[in-house]
């Protein structure tokens, strides 16, 4: 009984660092709140997360800004097209004892933001995804642990598409959530454009150290899930598999691949995060639908159909729920 009252107060603590990590992010970024909660989803979820939107929107501030209000270790890779794996694991080196020594690249850290990933080469793309999956890199045969926590948030820029390499489908699988950012609505453009264009200096305060963001993670996977909430989860991975069973009609009209086994697994993941910084002790079924078009956006592939008729995947996964 004693251990369910502690996990209880967990994650009332949870709830409470969730309200004070926005607080505090929001010293900085205006407005975006959808955005932060779901990039604090995502890592107390311990996944990683692809950030869409036209240049401009604050993405790097975002991240950078999340990374020092966490008191975590952050580096930022430019993805260009010349960019090479050993740019982003690391090489070995001859030191002066004509020794080789292993130099650690920017991968070496907690929280890593690839920007512009598709401006970059198959090959290094797939260096970054494996360090995503495995959480090491292997150098010449060598295996070298990443840091924990260990969080990749990339960055995408959806108009340019000349000289860019987009992410295969199954490298897009590697993040948990594709989370779209928008315009700012004009009172939110005033602001920023006051606050950026005067003399303010913020001070942020760390709220949370990376101890306590493994023990959130692993408090995470130990909330209980409901036998409906989870089948309504699997249920709904499932409807976006055209030609099966449980396709709807929009996945059979509109849909050329739909999401497999890890949507679900994700769908399941971010439900519990989401009803824990909610301060609620069990996800239920509006927590999944919360999160689910971050989940499911990425991971189905529309038809030409779709596309003439302008379908987009929002409005299928909206049909969906």
């Amino acid at each position: 009984m004693a251990n369910q009252k502690s996990d209880v107060a967990a994650v009332d603590a949870l709830a409470q660092a969730y309200k004070d990590l926005s607080a505090e992010i929001g010293k900085v970024i205006v407005g975006q709140d959808d955005v932060v909660r779901a990039v604090i989803i995502s890592l107390f979820s311990n996944g990683h997360a692809l950030l869409v939107g036209v240049p401009g929107l604050a993405k790097t501030l975002l991240v950078s800004t999340i990374a020092e209000v966490l008191d975590l270790d952050f580096k930022r890779i430019q993805f260009t097209p010349d960019l090479m794996p050993s740019d982003i694991t690391g090489s070995e080196i001859l030191d002066e004892t004509r020794h080789f020594r292993f130099l650690r690249g920017p991968i070496f850290s907690n929280i890593v933001l690839a920007d512009e990933i598709n401006r970059t080469p198959p090959k290094t793309q797939a260096a970054l995804l494996e360090a995503m999956q495995e959480r090491s890199v292997t150098v010449n045969g060598q295996r070298h642990e990443l840091p924990s926590p260990f969080f990749v948030l990339a960055t995408q820029n959806p108009i340019e598409q000349e000289g860019t390499y987009p992410l295969p489908e199954a490298q897009l699988d590697r993040f948990m959530f594709n989370i779209p950012l928008t315009y700012p609505t004009y009172e939110q453009e005033v602001e920023v454009v006051k606050n950026t264009t005067s003399s303010r200096d913020v001070t942020l305060k760390h709220i949370l150290s990376s101890d306590q963001i493994k023990e959130y993670q692993q408090l995470i996977r130990k909330i209980p899930v409901s036998d409906n909430v989870l089948e309504y989860a699997v249920a709904l991975a499932s409807k976006t598999r055209p030609g099966t069973a449980r396709a709807t009609k929009e996945a059979n009209n509109y849909l050329g691949w739909g999401a497999g086994p890890r949507a679900s697994q994700y769908l399941a993941l971010g439900a519990k995060c989401h009803a824990a910084i909610m301060g609620k002790y069990s996800p239920d079924i509006e927590d999944v639908q919360a999160i689910a078009n971050l989940v499911l956006r990425h991971r189905i592939v529309r038809n030409y159909k779709a596309e003439a008729e302008g379908v987009t995947e929002e409005n299928i996964i909206e049909a969906m729920l």
